[in-house]
């Protein structure tokens, strides 16, 4: 048993679909759960449908019609039948996406947004499904909302792992007694009223985590555009560094500041049982990769993680007093009130400051709401760096020609939230 991941970049056009089929025809030869991202950007697309219609109050049809029109782009490559089922299911989620925006209006956005936001994933496994039994890769589609079972914490699903479980063994043994293929999608799960949740931006790592824990696989694999996991974002660092190895406890670390190249929870299944996760090149994936297990070998090379858009919020009490744990009580209820993760923390005597991922949905009435029993101010936007075995000298030149807000070191991390 074996899990693979693709995630949006792996499957943004036609030939990015034809690439995923040529690597599950060699590896995927054995029993393999293939857990799919949306598309491209298909989850900003509808990340910004639903703001479009339900925070803005603004008609999001035109918007549809662009996301429709770039599927329909990647399945007319695909396919030389335009009489094939896939043109009809593809329709149908449309459909879905229309009656989800159509839905009457609540006050619960975070509802909303994973009734609308969860189907990009549906899109993207229908058409990867299509295709590879167009090709003679046999396989079977399943909707992982009747496998990975949350409750209603919308945008933030917490999994019941026992119910989660039970399903997955039940119904995934029966399947692969008639198929060695089993698609599926990632990000999503679904709640005992049969409404979807998401488990949070990027969550498809989770889902193969998961699914790999349940089902006892020997192997997870996640393929990204990338040669593995590397000591920086590419996208800001030239001459990064593939690490070959890492242990379970330094990609918690490097997750937990910000790394981009897997989920923060992903971890932590697969560790339990043991299983090594594998990041490897969907553009190369003859070359090793990176493997994340159990091991005492440290990783010494220095990491950077950058993180952007980020709100810089200082908090202190009104009548000028000492911030002590009744205030640290009440201000850490309303960070879990909007599901709102703390990137890096400082305190003093007065003043409890925190750096946050930037989300207006979240951040605004979190803000608001603080500001009722104490004085609030903000920096956004800053920017966050992390710097794990660093020296001075890194230091000086990352942050050279820029503010430094706030900074923390410690024996093998230094962190700085810096402005312009």
């Amino acid at each position: 048993m074996q899990v693979f991941k693709f995630g949006g970049a792996s499957v943004k056009d036609a030939s990015s679909v034809k690439n995923v089929g040529e690597i599950i025809k060699n590896v995927g030869n054995k029993k393999t759960i293939v857990v799919i991202s949306a598309m491209g950007k298909t989850t900003n697309k509808l990340e910004e449908i639903v703001k479009t219609y339900f925070y803005k109050n603004e008609d999001a049809s035109s918007l549809i019609n662009e996301l429709k029109d770039f599927h329909l782009k990647i399945i007319n490559e695909l396919f030389e039948d335009k009489n094939h089922i896939v043109f009809s299911e593809l329709e149908n989620v449309f459909t879905e996406i229309e009656w989800a925006i159509e839905d009457e209006k609540t006050e619960n956005y975070n509802y909303h947004y994973d009734q609308v936001v969860g189907l990009g994933e549906i899109l993207a496994t229908k058409i990867v499904h299509a295709y590879l039994n167009y090709v003679d890769v046999n396989s079977k589609w399943v909707d992982a909302r009747g496998l990975i079972q949350t409750d209603n914490s919308y945008r933030e699903g917490k999994v019941d792992y026992a119910l989660s479980e039970n399903l997955i063994k039940t119904q995934l043994n029966s399947d692969f007694e008639s198929n060695t293929l089993i698609i599926t999608q990632g990000f999503i799960g679904g709640t005992s009223e049969n409404y979807t949740t998401t488990l949070g931006r990027e969550g498809s790592d989770y889902t193969a985590a998961l699914l790999a824990y349940f089902t006892n696989a020997e192997r997870v694999i996640i393929w990204k555009d990338v040669s593995g996991v590397l000591n920086a974002d590419p996208k800001y660092f030239k001459n990064t560094k593939k690490i070959d190895e890492l242990t379970y406890h330094d990609a918690i670390e490097l997750t937990y500041y910000g790394a981009s190249v897997i989920h923060p929870k992903t971890i932590k299944p697969l560790q339990n049982k043991n299983i090594p996760l594998y990041v490897k090149s969907f553009l190369n994936p003859s070359e090793e990769g990176t493997v994340i297990r159990d091991s005492e070998k440290r990783v010494d090379v220095t990491s950077y993680i950058f993180k952007e858009n980020q709100i810089l919020i200082s908090i202190q009490p009104k009548d000028f007093s000492f911030i002590a744990e009744d205030n640290l009580s009440e201000i850490f209820k309303t960070f879990s009130k909007y599901n709102a993760h703390a990137n890096m923390i400082q305190n003093s005597a007065i003043s409890f400051s925190v750096c946050l991922d930037f989300d207006e949905i979240k951040i605004t009435p979190l803000v608001t709401e603080l500001q009722n029993l104490f004085k609030v101010l903000y920096n956004h936007p800053v920017q966050l760096m992390t710097i794990r075995n660093y020296n001075d000298d890194i230091v000086s030149k990352l942050s050279e020609g820029k503010t430094i807000i706030i900074e923390q070191r410690t024996r093998n991390t230094h962190q700085m939230v810096l402005t312009e």
